[in-house]
């Protein structure tokens, strides 16, 4: 895959990237994120400097993504347990039948 030069602004300033070609799209994505944060930020508290409102988007991104990790997990653990109960469940109407056609 080509490797591409970038240059993104966040916060005002300009940074200098080389991606992957397919990351592209990922990283304006990420780039719209960050900015958006940043000036909601600066819409809801009485912040200018730049990098506070930087570290303040980070703290939030990172804890959005752990939120989401811990959820996912959950949610995996969750599906576990149901497909456990279904695996039981088909056990038990196995012998239920494999006991009626031996009755028979």
């Amino acid at each position: 895959m080509a490797k591409i030069s970038l240059k993104v602004n966040i916060a005002g300033r300009t940074y200098p990237l080389t991606v992957e070609e397919n990351e592209q799209e990922s990283v304006s994505t990420a780039v719209d994120s960050i900015n958006n944060a940043i000036d909601s930020l600066k819409k809801n508290y009485a912040v200018n400097d730049p990098q506070d409102l930087i570290a303040m988007t980070a703290l939030q991104l990172i804890m959005k993504k752990e939120a989401h990790q811990k959820s996912s997990v959950s949610s995996k653990e969750e599906s576990s347990n149901n497909l456990g109960q279904i695996d039981k469940a088909l056990e038990e109407l196995c012998q239920q039948i494999d006991d009626a056609n031996k009755i028979s």
